[in-house]
């Protein structure tokens, strides 16, 4: 990746962090961290050493964001995650982070043992280089019924064993693991999973509203009991639920399945639902009814991204399966599931935003919530003073302009 030298930086605009929007603001930049973020009037150039540093040029009606989060992305420009090779891996990330997406998990679909652990080992190693937040398993204990995209030749039910065996080659770096809660020592991996820092994300299920209530419930108070261990890396303490109502029966009103559960609980705080907000996975409606019930701040708003992301319609792969994308949808070659999403977490944003969600609930939920999943809330997902200086600089009508990782611009999009 190329930056520019890193130093002083200058932004006046509009900053939507936090839920809120503060007109003619600025945003300043030093050493890679943000010295002062807020209203201009209170900013004085001189004292802060920032007098002969001149102001990005921003277009008119300009907006700051923070660096955008995403839980769960299996990839994009070409490059597979699951496939666990790296130079297609440091493509994807390369162009994910000039997209605006500046933190990010590797997600790795249901394959074999060692397919799995060749993936881990090489994400856990970009993940040790900054380049990403940590890993995200989804998979292979998932329910057969609702496999979507999964391999089901490699679907099993939980393992202690060979849990144990992928949480320690990840070497702290395993931010998440999916899991379907009806299957048989389900209770007992969400607890193994949250001795080791492991956020549980409920999905890919099959289970009924009373078993996702208990599941989520138990899971978060193993995510707590977790938090309280001396060495335990420290990450969100409430469980997620993976892609709410894809990889899971629809909602009935007799047979609501775990969408009312989920519901519940993220409407109690008690957890934070994904949503894949990209105009394919769900209609903007239920996207904007998802925001008025349950909050901004108990979502998340992620891709579920493979390797079309940012790239035209083609043949591509997501882990083992083939995925034909025809304008703009991927779906599996041999059954015609959906195969993960091609739009960036700034689509995304925009996406919400058009159907009906307020800017500033659709960034919380693109940036302060994920950000507190992966137990990096302190750090970044808001534009604070002593935050990490990510920002995504965008016009009024959510077009990328420029993107700030760690206080050095990256080079536009081609």
């Amino acid at each position: 990746m190329n930056f520019e030298p890193a130093g002083r930086h200058l932004l006046y605009g509009t900053v939507v962090s936090d839920g809120a929007a503060q007109h003619d603001a600025v945003v300043a930049v030093e050493a890679g961290r943000i010295a002062y973020a807020g209203p201009a009037a209170g900013f004085t150039p001189g004292p802060a050493g920032f007098g002969g540093v001149p102001a990005l040029e921003l277009p008119p009606g300009a907006l700051i964001l923070p660096g955008l989060v995403d839980l769960h992305c299996h990839g994009a420009y070409g490059g597979d995650f699951p496939g666990g090779e790296e130079a297609p891996a440091r493509r994807a990330i390369d162009f994910l982070h000039r997209a605006g997406t500046t933190t990010l998990l590797a997600s790795l679909v249901t394959a074999s043992r060692e397919s799995l652990l060749r993936g881990i080992a090489l994400h856990a190693r970009l993940s040790g280089e900054g380049l990403l937040a940590g890993i995200h398993l989804e998979g292979p204990f998932l329910a057969a019924a609702r496999c979507g995209a999964q391999d089901p030749d490699f679907l099993r039910d939980p393992d202690p064993e060979l849990l144990a065996e992928l949480v320690a080659a990840a070497r702290g770096t395993l931010a998440t693991m999916s899991f379907a809660p009806e299957l048989p020592g389900a209770e007992a991996l969400a607890r193994q999973l949250a001795r080791h820092g492991v956020v549980p994300s409920l999905g890919h299920t099959d289970c009924d509203d009373a078993t996702a209530e208990a599941a989520l419930g138990s899971a978060g108070e193993a995510l707590r009991a977790g938090a309280r261990q001396a060495g335990v890396p420290t990450r969100g303490t409430r469980p997620t639920v993976t892609h709410l109502f894809n990889g899971m029966p629809p909602l009935h009103h007799r047979a609501p399945g775990p969408v009312t559960a989920c519901l519940r609980s993220a409407a109690a705080g008690a957890a934070v639902l994904e949503l894949i907000a990209d105009g394919t996975h769900l209609d903007p409606a239920v996207v904007a009814t998802v925001f008025q019930l349950a909050g901004a701040a108990n979502i998340a708003l992620v891709t579920d991204s493979m390797a079309a992301a940012g790239l035209p319609d083609g043949a591509y792969a997501l882990g083992s399966s083939a995925v034909t994308v025809t304008a703009g949808v991927a779906r599996l070659d041999d059954g015609g599931a959906l195969a993960g999403g091609t739009a960036t977490m700034l689509d995304v944003v925009r996406h919400s935003v058009a159907a009906g969600v307020p800017l500033t609930d659709a960034v919380l939920s693109a940036t302060v919530v994920p950000a507190a999943v992966l137990g990096l809330g302190a750090e970044l997902g808001s534009l604070r003073r002593g935050f990490r200086a990510d920002a995504v600089v965008v016009n009024s009508g959510l077009d990328l302009f420029r993107v700030m990782r760690s206080g050095e611009w990256l080079d536009a999009l081609s």
